[in-house]
């Protein structure tokens, strides 16, 4: 019987939220893994003043700050799983 690996059954959940040098951000998601991004592919982001990147909050699957008006969902970091699926180009 074949055994899954990776994160097949996992939900990512955002644990923490980073900014490791200057244009980059890094999601830490519950699971242990890590993303990192440019901050450019999140224009609402962008506009967050420096000073206030730390003040993140969760709210729902994503995470916003009190002076951004959009949040940020999981999905946004780690793509649409379904267009992107293996199984689909078999």
């Amino acid at each position: 019987m074949y055994q899954k690996e990776g994160y097949w059954d996992v939900k990512p959940k955002i644990k923490a939220l980073s900014f490791p040098k200057r244009g980059k951000f890094e999601v830490t998601l519950q699971d242990g893994r890590s993303i990192t991004m440019p901050i450019s592919a999140f224009p609402s982001m962008k506009k967050v003043p420096v000073k206030e990147r730390n003040n993140w909050y969760l709210i729902g699957g994503g995470f916003t700050w009190d002076s951004c008006p959009e949040v940020i969902h999981i999905e946004q970091i780690l793509g649409n799983y379904a267009n992107y699926a293996h199984e689909q180009n078999a």
